[in-house]
């Protein structure tokens, strides 16, 4: 009998190696190859197509205009922050991966998911390959789910699994999760890249030859970043990440991939103790525990997508008697504090080298777009001379190395949402009024330097000499 073949295979990117390597060449970790048995060839194994047809017949190239259009109609999950991350729904045959911290909710989650189509006579079957069946009613009945449509299963081997998809047809299934499933033939461990590469793969199929959706849950590794080969995120059609500190109630809900729609979409939820409720107004939510009259705070209308959402940015600016004073942030960019404070420091003439700034976002979003650059401004330069800027202010506007203000997008829905919460004055880009119906009751005041965004919410500070002496 032939010996059997062993390989070194890295299990955080997938590098093959015959020999063992303190450190991988691939992603440069360190001790994170494993050794694994070779699987045999296929041979005489017929080729497997990925038809969603009738028929496997053989495909030949055809000319993209004689392609016939067949649009299958998006399944609701009749969860509207769901809806809105996935793009409108559930498209039959697509695999989802949803990845997120342990304990943030994703098998919560996923579990009301599976009810709530069950209860609409979708017939859904939720695999769990780390609860028995018998947890997984414990968890449904303490969240008050259940239905005759809605079938369990505790199983790991993929095999298995297929068979009974088979026998149940169902329109969703479950996978809970991707990392404790194997197949019989992957000599590795469950868990493995090989095991998690080779059952991905199998999904899929089942996925696009029955057009049945699939839901896999995939663990994070201490970076955050969905453990297993980054071909995992390649191969299905949908990451979604669950986001959100632990001990805090809100979650936020983020499509880093999609084919089927926009990634710039989130959904937010609140876990409660019946699961997680969605949250339809963010925005008064991020803004209930704002302190009046503290200074360091500002607020901006940020873009989530196509939803504005109005959050605090909250900064602190102390003197420090270190040479090397130190900058930090939450929820924003390291490098756009240091942008920031760089054209406070020239165009303004803020001496903060002897000043320590932190910057944090409130409610534990995280915000990307540009147009958050004017709000920060506004904050560091309020906590800097220790003067509160006007409660009734929403500031929004990107700011450049010059010191102007440039104008951002979607402006009319910005204003509308601040409208809406009862704020009185939005400061802007001054390229940004004129072209649209401004809201009753909203005043709007252009600007288009940090120099006079400052005057006006401020009112004049940057006249005079700093609070702190230097």
């Amino acid at each position: 009998m032939a010996k059997r073949k062993t390989k070194f295979v890295c299990q955080e990117c997938g590098y093959e190696t015959t020999k063992w390597l303190g450190k991988c060449p691939g992603c440069q970790s360190w001790n994170s190859l494993v050794e694994e048995l070779e699987a045999p060839a296929p041979g005489s194994a017929k080729h497997r197509t990925f038809q969603s047809g009738a028929e496997a017949a053989k495909t030949k190239p055809q000319a993209i205009t004689e392609i016939e259009r067949k649009e299958d109609p998006r399944m609701s999950t009749y969860i509207g922050e769901l809806n809105r991350v996935l793009g409108g729904g559930i498209v039959p045959g697509s695999l989802v991966l949803v990845g997120g911290d342990p304990g943030i909710g994703k098998s919560t989650l996923l579990l009301q998911l599976s009810a709530t189509l069950s209860e609409h006579r979708q017939r859904v079957l939720y695999i769990s390959g780390e609860e028995s069946m018998k947890q997984t009613k414990l968890r449904a009945d303490r969240l008050g789910l259940g239905n005759n449509e809605l079938y369990v299963l505790a199983e790991t081997d993929v095999e298995q699994i297929e068979q009974a998809i088979d026998h149940l047809a169902p329109s969703l299934v479950v996978i809970d999760s991707i990392q404790t499933v194997h197949l019989e033939h992957v000599t590795s461990a469950p868990g493995s890249v090989s095991q998690v590469r080779e059952s991905t793969s199998s999904f899929m199929r089942i996925a696009k030859a029955k057009g049945i959706a699939v839901f896999i849950v995939g663990h994070v590794t201490k970076q955050g970043a969905i453990a297993g080969p980054r071909i995992l995120e390649h191969m299905v059609d949908c990451v979604l990440y669950f986001e959100g500190e632990r001990h805090h109630t809100y979650r936020i809900l983020r499509a880093v991939k999609n084919r089927f729609g926009s990634t710039n979409e989130i959904g937010i939820f609140e876990m409660a103790e019946s699961g997680l409720e969605e949250v339809l107004n963010p925005s008064e939510i991020f803004l209930e525990e704002r302190a009046q009259g503290a200074s360091g705070s500002a607020v901006v209308a940020s873009m989530e997508g196509t939803r504005p959402v109005l959050v605090e940015i909250q900064s602190l600016v102390s003197p420090t008697s270190f040479g090397n004073p130190r900058r930090m942030a939450t929820g924003i960019d390291h490098n756009r504090i240091s942008l920031v404070i760089a054209v406070l420091e020239k165009r303004i003439g803020m001496l903060m080298q002897n000043h320590d700034a932190y910057v944090k976002v409130s409610g534990g979003v995280r915000l990307d777009e540009p147009s958050v650059d004017l709000s920060i401004a506004v904050a560091i330069a309020s906590s800097f001379r220790d003067s509160p800027s006007d409660p009734r202010d929403v500031i929004i506007g990107e700011v450049g190395l010059t010191g102007e203000v440039r104008r951002v997008t979607r402006i009319d829905q910005r204003v509308n949402e601040a409208a809406k919460l009862g704020f009185q004055r939005v400061i802007l880009p001054a390229k940004n009024i004129g072209g649209w119906n401004v809201p009753d009751g909203i005043e709007m005041i252009g600007v288009n330097n940090v120099n006079e965004a400052l005057d006006a919410t401020l009112g004049g500070m940057t006249s005079g000499s700093p609070k702190f002496e230097l």
